[in-house]
């Protein structure tokens, strides 16, 4: 997970959205340990509640869990709670947009799908 992080998102953003990246590319699979806040701070030279924001948001999301003393693991159904909320995503941010532009060009549904089947 060693990359430099950018200015376009808040810190402690990017350190979520890598995790999750991370599980849903498979290279975290559940049970895993990730990496602590400590070890994040030190990795991104940050302050460890910036990257325990990000942590912590996870584990509201039931994506990871703390155990005690041991660490951070990625939870068994970590990978399809984060599909589920990325299809939501999804559907506001591009297929909702998507579809209002195809009704405002006169596209029927039938022709958009083939569009995005050709595309």
């Amino acid at each position: 997970m060693t990359h430099s992080l950018n200015n376009e998102k808040p810190i402690f953003q990017q350190i979520r959205e890598r995790i999750e990246d991370a599980i849903l590319d498979g290279h975290l699979q559940p049970e895993n340990r990730i990496p602590s806040t400590n070890e994040f701070a030190k990795e991104y030279q940050i302050n460890p509640a910036t990257a325990g924001k990000g942590v912590n948001e996870l584990v509201d999301k039931g994506v990871i869990y703390k155990q005690r003393g041991i660490g951070m693991f990625v939870s068994p159904h970590a990978r399809t709670i984060l599909i589920e909320e990325r299809k939501k995503s999804f559907i506001s941010q591009h297929i909702k947009p998507l579809k209002n532009e195809a009704t405002r060009l006169g596209i029927s549904d039938e022709e958009l799908q083939n569009m995005i089947q050709r595309g």
